[in-house]
């Protein structure tokens, strides 16, 4: 198993669990104090962004995942 793993839940966020850390765009850490499982938001509506503060449960986000497997990445074009 890898290091870190994400559970894409079905009606609600995106678990993540093992060794991770969490930065903002300008490379800042969340001060997670010393957690090893946390929810991120995909409603888009939590309070707590980009942490699930459950509020999907009340705001009728709706979304059923079955993994699939991804085309091949796309070559980039070289200088």
């Amino acid at each position: 198993m890898a290091a870190t793993r994400i559970t894409v839940m079905n009606n609600g966020s995106l678990r993540v669990e093992g060794d991770f850390e969490i930065v903002d765009m300008e490379g800042r850490p969340f001060g997670l104090q010393g957690r090893t499982r946390v929810s991120l938001c995909r409603c888009g509506r939590s309070g707590n962004q980009p942490f699930c503060d459950g509020t999907h449960k009340t705001c009728g986000f709706a979304s059923q995942i079955v993994a699939f497997d991804m085309q091949p990445p796309t070559p980039r074009p070289g200088p």
